[in-house]
């Protein structure tokens, strides 16, 4: 595959610097992309430019994902309005793990082939080198002009945020560019992706390469990717969608592709997905005969949720989807784990009981009246109960004489009951 065409329609490419094709078709090539450790998980708005290196490992070229320990201490000035947290060493090294057990779903890290990817931290060759040495070998390359010049210096400069920029970010760009020129020194790097905030730093590393090296190197940007209706893509109302399942489990991850708008689904598909060309077409045309059938996210949702977490995930969160549908829903919700059975009856009303009241075998109608009210009387509840409309855990209670059990605890903790179609209730024993 060429790269450059394969991302060109997926809808990936921003800028591409003069002669980066070229240099590309020349054999294979090595490239990285900056990943920011200051959290132990990838949430989704770095996916973008982990699927740029899986595409570009796809098409036989050499990834390298740089973990920025170095650049993570200091902040990136680029779109940020204020300075960043710094972290320390051991925090770092924490992130780099957990992020690189992350990358591993998305990249070949492990087999002997000359393009498998290569993981690398910035803070290695960073760490001891002086500020005098930093500021005489690489500072005197470039001039304040050239540095001042950059859009994200420009936009912190200019008033947007009245703490203006410390030295600290000013010098981030020198940093990044140094990244750059080892890479390109030691490890034959021609090639830095990112996102298009980034097109100023990554020149600047050109550029350093240019004057200390006398080297061509090349830039490639893509865009930042937004909803069709403008808003910042990859928050929800609760924060990042994150990778990891202890921040945010398969299933809330799985249904935040489901729910995706249709606009967003069709350039999704084509961003997120390895799907070809073909294939995602006659997936946009089913979707436009019967939007109703969400052909599209379905298939984003699936594809996305078994290569960031895997197939027996993905399962358990299709199943979870259908649990309120499901003619097995009884069986599912005796299996499914304790984040996911949260999450799928998140905002519904809860009350507490205690499990001594479960233990002695209560009277649902004592239960679901007195100590948890469901029902506002017991007359009531009989008569739904006698219709067919009263359920716990999705099975039909149809005696209205009975009684409580611990068989009934979903996790040891949880009983759901529902009264009619669509009214749910959550009982946390405890």
């Amino acid at each position: 595959m060429d790269f450059i065409e394969e991302l060109t329609w997926r809808g990936m490419i921003h800028t591409v610097m003069p002669g980066t094709d070229e240099e590309l078709k020349k054999g294979m090539t090595t490239a990285y992309l900056g990943i920011d450790p200051t959290a132990d998980s990838l949430h989704i708005g770095h996916l973008v430019g982990v699927m740029m290196l899986k595409h570009f490992q796809r098409c036989g070229h050499k990834p390298i994902a740089l973990i920025g320990g170095a650049t993570g201490m200091i902040g990136d000035p680029s779109m940020k309005s204020q300075e960043r947290n710094l972290l320390d060493e051991a925090t770092l090294r924490h992130n780099q793990e957990a992020i690189k057990k992350q990358l591993a779903h998305f990249l070949d890290f492990d087999s002997d082939a000359p393009n498998a990817a290569i993981m690398v931290n910035n803070y290695d060759w960073m760490k001891d080198f002086t500020f005098l040495d930093f500021i005489r070998d690489v500072g005197k390359l470039i001039t304040v002009n050239y540095m001042m010049a950059k859009d994200s210096v420009k936009k912190r400069l200019s008033g947007e945020a009245r703490e203006g920029m410390s030295f600290t970010e000013f010098s981030y760009q020198l940093v990044q560019g140094y990244d750059f020129l080892t890479l390109y020194r030691d490890r034959d790097c021609k090639l830095q992706i990112g996102g298009s905030d980034q097109w100023g730093n990554i020149t600047t590393g050109t550029e350093l390469i240019r004057r200390t090296l006398g080297g061509e190197a090349y830039a490639l940007t893509c865009p930042l990717i937004t909803k069709a209706d403008g808003t910042k893509f990859g928050k929800t109302e609760s924060g990042n969608v994150w990778l990891d399942p202890a921040r945010t489990s398969p299933y809330r991850f799985y249904q935040f592709w489901l729910n995706v708008a249709d606009d967003d689904a069709e350039r999704y598909i084509k961003i997120f997905t390895t799907l070809d060309r073909a294939e995602v077409e006659a997936l946009v045309e089913q979707h436009k005969a019967d939007p109703g059938a969400r052909a599209l996210q379905r298939r984003l949702a699936e594809e996305i949720t078994r290569m960031v977490h895997s197939e027996a995930d993905l399962k358990a969160a299709q199943e979870a989807s259908q649990i309120l549908f499901s003619n097995k829903a009884a069986e599912i919700l005796h299996n499914i784990d304790e984040a996911t059975l949260l999450d799928v009856f998140d905002g519904v009303p809860t009350f507490e009981v205690e499990r001594a009241d479960i233990e002695a075998g209560i009277r649902l109608a004592d239960l679901l009246t007195e100590k948890a009210p469901v029902f506002p009387s017991k007359a009531e509840m009989r008569k739904l109960t006698q219709g067919g409309g009263f359920s716990i855990n999705k099975a039909k209670i149809t005696d209205p004489q009975a009684t409580a059990s611990t068989d009934m605890l979903l996790n040891d903790r949880y009983i759901i009951v529902q009264k009619g179609k669509k009214q749910y209730y959550l009982l946390i024993v405890r």
